[in-house]
């Protein structure tokens, strides 16, 4: 038994954790409820989710550390919680990630890391409406990734894009899985408490040894510990301890050893470095890593020192080639806490560190594999080669290990290639080398290297012969190819989506799977569906976007004409990337585009710049937006509802007070006075109780204590609030309306009529009542779908419908229950807003795309067949809401659980969306009320008022236009507005069609002088005569008056004749002639 006093040399492994600045702060984490650890790493990149969604991931080099914007570049990929993340063993640039929306989707990190957000990965697998649990690659084999959904197992090939494995023979969700170091074998954890070892390329079933395990049905993981016989699980026994149990495959349904730790709620994630046989268990919600060492006799497990800090969220170990060796550095593990990825280095401590310690690093598994996913599945096994981590048997010494990070991490093609040709370091220009090459072809080839491995690095072939002629210099000596133009020829030869023709003038033959010049699966997909979609030629956006009236320029001079007729385009009057795409076009480059050079410039010019007019800008470009404050909030809000449906905004406020909806049973609505900020008492918050579940609510915008609640049974609640506000639960409404049979999507008030309200069902009709009399009007039908929202046109004659059935309806609801009008919605049917903009000329629709990409649409109310513009957002599963201010054209649009306010002007012309400044809160926010016009503070500039809802407070937020005279009445930011916080006819006007438009009037306070009387109003210029040839000649009249004040000015100066270097001492004219 001396083995037992034998000290291990990682015994006293210590956790050094680095100082704050040293790690990546301020982060955005939420708690999600997956089988994943929520972050990974490989030898240069950490991985990890991003946001409370966790549908996007953030992508950071491994060293990176200070703070992080929220605006920082991610992968936009999916639609739901990323549930899982892996990065391949051989290529670090090369990142998988599982989510909830069923997919599997793979995605290539540049070698600089993330520089734009990315939302087209480099290949996608679907697991049929099946949410994805896990995901990971293979050992031993590249290119083999393997992936968990419900019971299924699957295996991919990513060279050729295929399913190559399947099996459906677990009974439940399969919760984790890990290979074996050597590949053969796959172990699973079930939540049917069983585990199980996979073989998936056994004959018959692949599910080879089964035994009992965790006895609940919590979460639990499996690791297999390296290339040994046996396995580790965590999970929880029946008492709900946490446990740890190590088996023996050769004697699996009897535990080798069992070990209890505690009773916390949070699942052990288990990282094993099989070189050292440490074990870290990090526990999510836990504060606490334990580090452990694995033996293979009694007693198994050895406890090493503990860390204790921040609360975890994720954990994951570094590859062993990215350690500081020289440090003793023997693990690093990457802890995720809510808003922190901190880099915990495990030290050995030593006398000196100056030399390399062999002892602490045995020869670890290197990057470099012979193996593919087809050699495996046929049954082909072999080991990766091991590497040294010995800096001086290393290339490149002390610096990282990175492998493989070139233009594509793999390819649709079957070529071989070689690894130093793909990496090579281009020849430098004028080199004999460099001629010779170019000499015998017009394009740079790199051909693979015969009889190699294939590889899943990109086939490099750049070579553009009929794009280019090659320059023949004057004495018949070719000239060099530079590197910019290698960068490009490579970037037209790879990335040719971004060549508008290009995909036109290809042949069927590029779409054979063997085609050199299709370089990833994303380059697949793009050149199929620009050989499927007819082409449609790009109306050119208009420069003069934002003005709502018809423009007003002044005609251009006859040079001018003559200048733009001979499309002459002066480059130094553009800005840079159309100096370069003029300059390009004249050195043959732009044969592929489809617009002239003018056309080109303009429209690139007016992307960039939308917000200009010839010089003149938006005014209100520069919207700021501030919260009130402190003073002014509503704070210790207690137990929002997280339930209600996506087609209520779940937050409404008017100028008195805000309601709320509570969670819980009974349907609870929460009314908070305004005039009463500050925090809110412990205890019972007074609330409406309606009895049933709540699917929409909103004020009355003519009465501030009347409150419409619909609920899920079909009936109303119309409930009256006193004076003073709720002082204790109430649950006896004012009056009930039965509307419908079914479930209530919405409900919405008429504009300009007093009673008059609008229900929308479940059955797909709508209906409108009278509250005065509490009876029905009017039905509307057409709806072959969900309705996901409707919108009162400002004149209220007309009504807009989006619906799940990709339609946009408008009706006359007094004259049809049919509609009148009907065009092409969003295509998402995630949920949809709709709002009416420039008085009901335009319609603007919020929804999604095919892909999950949140877009603003805007249509002529006339014409619905197809939108005018569309801007895109960002991949994001909440809603946008939208509110129009008519006054000032501006769009507001935010979703739940968003954190910025995103603003837009809608104009009449190109492009009819103009971006302007966004406003970005300092913490999400769960809805967003604005009050009328009437309640804006005109004399601070104030053209919008709005209150925000977030976790825990009710915050006022203001949005002013900066002004330097702001002591004065701006009127051109303020016109007269339109009364719509009082009824401008009653109900049985409005139902008879006594129609009467609203009354406007004006903001200005009493007392406040306007800016545009005291400003000077410019003096008519005299028109001169046109005279092309001379330029035009001045008036008789303006001669005499220059020449009267040149005199006037000449009187007043001081004149002297002296001249100032006659004071000056110089040098007699004898000493020059010396």
């Amino acid at each position: 038994m001396a083995w037992r006093f034998k000290a291990s040399k990682y015994k006293n492994a210590a956790p050094i954790v680095p100082k704050a600045e040293a790690c990546v702060r301020e982060i955005c984490v939420g708690s999600y409820q997956t089988y994943g650890n929520n972050i990974a790493a490989s030898g240069a990149f950490m991985a990890f989710n991003w946001e409370h969604t966790g549908s996007s991931v953030a992508v950071l080099p491994l060293d990176d550390c200070g703070r992080k914007s929220k605006t920082m570049p991610l992968l936009h990929g999916h639609t739901d919680t990323v549930t899982d993340l892996k990065f391949s063993p051989f290529h670090d640039g090369l990142l998988a990630t599982a989510s909830q929306d069923c997919l599997v989707k793979i995605w290539h990190i540049p070698e600089k890391g993330l520089e734009q957000s990315l939302s087209d990965p480099e290949a996608i697998f679907s697991h049929k409406q099946r949410r994805v649990e896990t995901v990971g690659f293979h050992p031993t084999a590249d290119g083999l990734m393997y992936s968990t959904a419900a019971g299924c197992v699957a295996l991919f090939d990513l060279s050729t894009q295929k399913e190559i494995f399947s099996n459906n023979e677990h009974p439940e969700v399969i919760q984790s899985a890990s290979w074996r170091e050597d590949g053969t074998v796959l172990a699973t954890s079930c939540k049917d408490k069983n585990v199980r070892i996979f073989d998936p390329r056994a004959a018959g079933s692949p599910i080879q040894l089964t035994a009992e395990s965790h006895q609940s049905i919590k979460d639990s993981r499996v690791v297999w510990l390296g290339n040994q016989h046996r396995i580790l699980t965590t999970g929880f026994d029946a008492a709900r301890l946490r446990q740890v149990i190590i088996r023996d495959v050769r004697n699996f349904n009897t535990p080798e050893k069992t070990l209890e730790l505690d009773c916390s709620t949070g699942i052990l994630m288990p990282l094993f470095d099989p070189d050292t046989n440490m074990l870290f268990l990090a526990g999510k919600g836990d504060t606490t890593i334990n580090y452990l060492e694995i033996t293979d006799k009694d007693p198994y497990l050895i406890e090493g020192l503990r860390h204790t800090g921040e609360q975890t969220k994720g954990a994951c170990l570094v590859p062993k080639r990215a350690l500081k060796v020289m440090e003793a550095e023997v693990n690093r593990v990457l802890q995720l806490t809510s808003n922190m990825v901190i880099p915990i280095m495990y030290q050995v401590p030593r006398k000196t560190y100056r030399d390399f310690h062999a002892d602490l690093y045995p020869e670890t598994t290197g990057y470099k594999t012979e193996l593919v996913a087809g050699e495996w599945l046929n049954g082909s096994n072999q080991a990766v080669p091991k590497m040294s981590l010995d800096p001086a048997k290393r290339e490149h010494g002390d610096e990282p290990i990175i492998p493989r990070l070139g233009p594509k991490p793999f390819s649709s093609t079957t070529g071989d290639v070689s690894f130093d040709k793909v990496f090579a370091v281009p020849l430098a220009p004028g080199s004999h080398e460099n001629i010779s090459n170019v000499g015998q072809d017009s394009g740079v080839e790199m051909t693979p290297a015969q009889g190699a491995k294939p590889d899943l690095i990109v086939e490099i072939e750049i070579k553009k012969k009929s794009e280019r002629e090659p320059a023949v210099a004057g004495n018949g000596v070719q000239k060099s190819l530079t590197t910019s133009e290698r960068r490009k020829i490579f970037e037209q030869n790879s990335e040719s989506s971004e060549n508008s023709t290009e995909g036109e003038d290809r042949t069927d033959a590029d779409l054979r799977r063997n085609c050199t010049s299709r370089s990833s699966f994303a380059e697949r997909r793009r050149i199929y569906e620009n050989r499927s979609k007819s082409q449609v030629d790009e109306k050119p956006q208009s420069p003069v976007p934002l003005r709502r009236e018809h423009s007003k320029v002044e005609p251009l001079k006859p040079s001018q004409q003559q200048q733009q007729q001979g499309n002459v385009i002066d480059t130094k009057r553009i800005s840079v990337p159309e100096g370069k795409l003029m300059e390009e076009h004249r050195r043959g480059n732009g044969a592929g585009l489809k617009k002239s050079a003018t056309e080109t410039a303009f429209s690139a010019a007016s992307t960039k710049r939308t917000s200009t007019v010839f010089g003149k800008v938006s005014k209100f470009r520069h919207l700021k937006g501030t919260p009130g404050h402190k003073s002014t909030h509503i704070e210790n809000l207690r137990n929002l509802s997280r339930q209600i449906p996506g087609e209520c905004n779940g937050f409404h406020a008017n100028q008195e007070r805000v309601a709320v909806p509570l969670s819980g049973p009974g349907g609870k609505i929460a009314i908070f006075e305004l005039s009463r900020p500050g925090r809110l008492p412990d205890g019972v918050i007074p609330s409406l109780v309606n009895g049933s579940n709540i699917m929409d609510f909103q004020w009355d915008p003519f009465d501030a204590q009347r409150l419409a609640v619909a609920c899920d049974d079909g009936i109303v609640k119309i409930w009256h609030i006193e004076a003073g506000g709720l002082s204790e639960p109430t649950n006896t409404p004012a009056g009930e309306l039965t509307a419908h049979l079914d479930k209530i999507y919405f409900i919405r008030f008429h504009p300009l009529a007093a009673d008059v309200l609008l229900t929308a069902s479940y059955d797909m009709t709508i209906k409108l009542w009278d509250l005065r009399t509490m009876t029905e009007k009017c039905s509307l039908s057409g709806h072959t779908d969900q309705i996901f929202d409707f919108a009162w046109s400002p004149c209220g004659r007309l009504g807009a419908t989006v619906c799940k059935d990709g339609k946009i309806r408008v009706y006359n609801p007094r004259k049809s229950e049919t509609p009148i009008r009907e065009g092409n919605g969003p295509v998402g049917t995630r949920g949809a807003r709709i709002t009416w903009a420039l008085e009901g000329h335009y319609i603007v629709c919020t929804g999604f795309d095919k892909v999950s990409e949140r877009q603003i649409s805007v249509y002529n109310a006339q014409k619905l067949s197809a939108p005018l513009n569309t801007a895109s957002l960002d991949v994001s599963p909440s809603i946008l809401i939208p509110f129009y201010d008519e006054d000032s054209s501006t769009l507001f649009v935010t979703g739940k659980g968003d954190s910025t306010i995103y603003c837009y002007e809608i104009t009449d012309e190109e492009p009819y969306i103009c971006p302007l400044s966004h406003h970005r809160c300092t913490s999400l926010h769960q809805g967003l009320s604005f009050l009328t016009k009437n309640h804006c503070d005109v004399a601070s500039v104030e053209f919008s008022k709005a209150y925000r809802l977030t976790n825990t407070t009710i915050e006022p937020l203001s949005f002013t236009v900066p002004r330097i005279k702001s002591e004065l009445f701006q009127d051109d930011l303020f016109p007269p507005t339109r009364i719509t916080w009082s009824a401008t006819l009653s109900s049985e006007d409005w139902f008879a069609s006594n129609d009467k438009a609203a009354p406007k009037v004006s903001l200005k306070p009493e007392g406040m002088e306007t800016l545009s009387s005291i400003q000077q109003v410019p003096a008519q210029p005299v028109k001169k005569p046109d005279h092309p040839q001379f330029g035009g000649q001045k008036s008789e009249y303006e001669i005499n008056k220059q020449q009267e004040i040149q005199k006037s000015v000449s009187a007043r100066m001081e004149f002297t004749t002296k001249l100032e270097q006659d004071d000056m001492e110089g040098v007699d004219e004898n000493e020059w002639q010396e």
